[in-house]
């Protein structure tokens, strides 16, 4: 620091002082000739600013150069006399130094010394002009001694001032020299911290290049990935979704992770048959087989599980097949695009055991029905037996020739059967269509349900396959219904109750359609072939007692004995026969359940023959009486009763009996 170089001069002196010893300003001194005792002070200058004033350390050499120069130029002012075209030294000592005050010259011997001064210690004799000419050295001299007049213009005065203050200025100095040590650490912790910046720098500039790679390599990848992302996407498959595949329950989200490994069974199966092969699909083959082994190993675990949940007791069939089958059917069509032959067992096994489980249910719902009482019509029932020869069974009125309300089961709305346990504790009794309703609406219930279970599961897009698995699984049910139908009818003689099922049996028929479920057309078609035949036997059995009645009896004789009136000839009355009230009621609740007979059927044949048989009854019996005219009315009161009973039906084959009625009324109308 610049305090250094005046650390060694401690006591000032109003004397001049000796060459070693200088007083506490911070300004070099002048050379010795300038004594300071006799230096005044400038006016406008203060001891205390000029004394602390700093100097550069640069200003040292000049210093020294002025002081060797100045002494060279009194030597040379003693000893010659300069040219008169050269200035005076000391003038220009003067101008570079200034003027110093006026002193009283002496001469000594030979020489010329000014009065106070003492001669340097040592004089400089080369002075490095530092490359400059006269002048221009000169200037700038003399712009250093401007710089220096402050502090050559020192008084004795001041230098007592700055002693009385010395502690002062120690203490000055000694702090100073603190914040000197504290700036050179202060330093050196800048020159480290620049240091260190450095580094720093060099890191950036590294990182700066790294992050320009990345960002180069980032983009590539980028582009790579568009290019390549969708290729690589098809066939690679999820962690997740092979941890789901293998370990997760079978629920909607394995349904999911299925169809996602079927998708990606379906690209690489693609690819591999293409002919540009990649070796990703090669490396992916064996891991999405192994998988697809597994998932196809998980479904037949679960298929199998529902099958065997179907043969527990009380379970019923179509909760299992909504909620469990229909709701996983993908496993099953999973099952047939990757292993036909297990899924084929599967299927089979589902089969079976839907076969023992109708078998099953609809024997005891038959045994159930068979527990019914029900109304028992045989020969003693036909037209024309006498009441003597009938016979009620279980106590229950019937009718085998009235209609009644029988015919409100082809109109109810309720299309539900009765369960097994209602048929098996009613106590009532019923006819025979009855029991036949119920089982076939539970047959064609069932059978709807299973067949749409069978083409949304196993078959979608084949008819053919359904039909024949459906009539695997329900030929049992359909044998066992022939089977009861032909229990129900095969002895009785009840006409309205086996056309009631026949009409039954059509209605099931449209109901089937409506459904479209073609697979039981079959049985319905079984089913009338047993009804018809039996509906014309029975037209056969009353056509037969009629006639047996005509053949076996004389017009007198049956007139006395089938006459609603007495035996007297003269007494008979032409009121209409016992008869033709039941035929009237035979005829209207045939017709009335033929309103929408078609043309083919067997009932206009049977009515005719039925209808020749009583008229030729009629005209047998009507012989008995001796009066023409009495005659003619007993016909006409016959023909009119039963016109008049099938007076309310409405059907084509309704209007052709009532005009063959009409006409016959017409023609007795002159009887009355």
């Amino acid at each position: 620091m610049w305090l250094d170089r005046f650390s060694g001069h401690s006591t000032p002196s109003g004397s001049p002082p000796p060459p070693q010893s200088r007083s506490y300003s911070p300004a070099p001194r002048r050379s010795s000739h300038l004594a300071p005792g006799a230096i005044q002070n400038r006016p406008g200058l203060t001891p205390r600013s000029s004394s602390l004033t700093p100097l550069p350390n640069n200003t040292t050499p000049s210093h020294q150069s002025f002081r060797a120069s100045n002494g060279s130029a009194l030597k040379y002012s003693v000893a010659n006399t300069p040219p008169s075209n050269i200035a005076d030294p000391l003038q220009v000592l003067e101008n570079i130094i200034g003027a110093p005050p006026k002193l009283q010259r002496q001469t000594q011997g030979n020489g010329v010394y000014l009065a106070g001064s003492s001669r340097p210690a040592e004089i400089q004799e080369d002075v490095d002009f530092q490359a400059l000419s006269l002048q221009d050295f000169v200037r700038s001299a003399a712009d250093t001694r401007t710089s220096r007049i402050g502090v050559e213009s020192y008084s004795k005065q001041s230098v007592n001032e700055y002693d009385k203050e010395k502690d002062k200025f120690e203490d000055l100095h000694r702090s100073i020299l603190a914040c000197d040590d504290v700036l050179n650490s202060v330093e050196t912790y800048l020159t480290s911290f620049q240091k260190d910046l450095g580094v720093v720098s060099a890191e950036i500039e590294t990182l700066q290049s790294r992050s320009t790679a990345l960002n180069t390599k980032l983009e590539n990848r980028k582009t790579v990935e568009k290019l390549l992302g969708p290729a690589i996407e098809e066939i690679s498959i999820s962690p997740a979704v092979v941890r789901k595949i293998s370990e997760g329950p079978i629920d909607e989200q394995w349904i999911k992770a299925l169809e996602e490994v079927d998708k990606r069974s379906k690209a690489i199966e693609a690819k591999s048959r293409s002919q540009n092969k990649v070796r990703a699909v090669k490396d992916v083959e064996p891991l999405l087989e192994n998988l697809t082994n597994k998932a196809l190993e998980r479904i037949r675990d679960f298929l199998v599980a529902q099958i065997k949940a179907l043969r527990s007791p009380n379970i019923n069939a179509q909760i299992i097949q909504q909620q469990t089958f229909i709701q996983y059917k993908e496993l099953y069509a999973f099952l047939a695009r990757h292993h036909p032959k297990l899924a084929e067992e599967i299927g089979q096994a589902y089969i079976n055991t839907m076969r023992w489980y109708y078998t099953d249910h609809f024997q005891r719902y038959q045994k159930a029905l068979e527990k019914m009482t029900l109304h028992s019509m045989d020969k003693h029932d036909v037209l024309a037996q006498t009441e003597s020869g009938r016979k009620v069974i279980g106590a229950a009125p019937r009718d085998a020739t009235n209609l009644g309300r029988r015919i409100d089961l082809l109109k109810t709305s309720n299309q539900t059967a009765l369960t097994s346990y209602v048929a098996g504790e009613d106590r009532s009794t019923h006819y025979l269509e009855v029991p036949f309703r119920n089982y076939n609406l539970a047959l064609v219930d069932n059978a709807s349900a299973e067949y749409s279970f069978l083409m949304e599961f196993f078959f979608p897009n084949s008819l053919h396959q359904v039909s024949r698995k459906f009539i695997e699984i329900f030929e049992p049910v359909f044998a066992i219904g022939r089977s009861y139908t032909r229990q129900l009818v095969d002895a009785t003689a009840d006409a309205l109750g086996v056309l009631l099922c026949v009409r039954l049996n059509q209605h099931f028929a449209f109901e089937l359609q409506r459904r479209k479920v073609p697979t039981v057309d079959s049985y319905i078609n079984g089913i009338n072939m047993l009804l018809w035949p039996r509906f014309q036997i029975i037209m056969d059995m009353h056509c037969q007692s009629i006639q047996r009645m005509t053949a076996t009896s004389s017009s007198r004789s049956t007139a006395s004995a089938l006459s609603l009136t007495t035996a007297d000839s003269s007494k008979q009355s032409a009121a209409p026969h016992s008869l033709a009230q039941r035929f009237g009621q035979l005829l209207q609740g045939i017709l009335a359940l033929s309103s929408e007979a078609g043309d083919d059927e067997p009932v206009s044949n049977s009515l005719s023959r039925l209808r020749n048989d009583f008229e030729a009854f009629l005209t047998k019996l009507s012989k008995g009486f001796g009066d023409a005219r009495k005659r003619d009315r007993f016909l006409y009161n016959n023909y009119s009763l039963v016109l008049t009973i099938i007076s309310d039906t409405a059907s084509k084959l309704a209007e052709e009996q009532k005009q063959h009625y009409e006409r016959l009324k017409d023609a007795f109308v002159d009887g009355r």
